[in-house]
């Protein structure tokens, strides 16, 4: 199963995301792939990721039968304010550099010359969008003109800029990529702003930003109607509101588990109940 935003890119339902993995990565992006995954996030900011390591797996996956056209790749730019010293580009260079320079790192990183996905990991400020944000995304589009990356997009971004994204810039998001949190009905302003535009959400942290969603009496029992893991609903649930859900599991079982979400399919009256559950 696949989804399509508006540049008519398809990418698979269903995400593996490689954050906080260290040294593990390499070896749960080979088990995420062999339990059925075929799209990898990750991003060129070595506080939270390890880009390079996933590209030795994706070494190893293509000697072993699975090239490169066959996996949906997507990696971010990380703005100095969320880097440490190890940053993947001259830290005194202009903003539009560093892009470029960040951008051929991650190819480098992830032995290959182009992406499928290429994400903006932030703005520079909680609201509004700066000269920074626009100088930066200016970057990021002209990446996307040069066919180096088929989709562009931005994360952990609020309704207001994203609002201002899709009015002003000359290349719109495909993809907007949060943490979704049950309390706030699941980025509900966020995915209507996407589902005006076609731009494909992905929420992350859908387990661990809602423990006690994961916990609630009422979610339990409709779990086990449909005879699934609560993590499965949660995910079937993300699927049947239009989100490309990630999980970032390093439990092979869980992997496939969590794949297997896309074997129900929820009623609405479940699915009204599970999108106000923390409301």
């Amino acid at each position: 199963m696949t989804l399509t935003a508006y540049n008519q890119v398809p990418i698979p339902s269903f995400m593996y995301g490689t954050a906080w993995k260290k040294e593990a990565t390499t070896i749960v992006v080979l088990q995420a792939v062999a339990a059925g995954f075929t799209a990898i996030d990750t991003a060129n900011q070595l506080i939270h990721y390890d880009e390079a390591r996933v590209g030795e797996a994706l070494l190893t996956l293509a000697n072993q039968g699975t090239p490169r056209d066959k996996l949906f790749l997507q990696t971010k730019f990380t703005s100095l304010n969320g880097q440490d010293h190890r940053t993947p580009y001259d830290a005194a260079a202009d903003l539009t550099t560093q892009v470029k320079q960040s951008f051929e790192s991650s190819l480098a990183h992830l032995h290959t010359d182009f992406l499928d996905s290429y994400v903006l990991h932030g703005p520079h400020y909680r609201r509004g969008l700066a000269a920074e944000d626009w100088q930066v995304w200016t970057a990021i589009e002209q990446l996307y003109e040069s066919e180096r990356t088929r989709m562009i997009g931005i994360s952990n971004v609020s309704a207001e800029q994203l609002a201002l994204l899709c009015t002003n810039a000359k290349h719109k998001p495909m993809v907007v990529q949060n943490r979704c949190y049950a309390r706030l009905g699941w980025d509900k302003d966020i995915r209507e702003i996407c589902r005006a535009h076609n731009i494909i959400y992905q929420g992350f942290s859908l387990l661990t930003a809602n423990r006690e969603v994961l916990v609630d009496p009422e979610v339990r029992a409709i779990a086990g109607r449909y005879g699934m893991t609560v993590a499965q609903l949660v995910f079937r649930f993300a699927m049947q509101i239009g989100m490309q859900p990630l999980t970032g599991t390093t439990n092979p079982r869980h992997m496939k588990e969590d794949l297997e979400a896309d074997q129900f399919m929820l009623t609405p009256q479940d699915l009204k109940t599970i999108e106000n559950i923390g409301l």
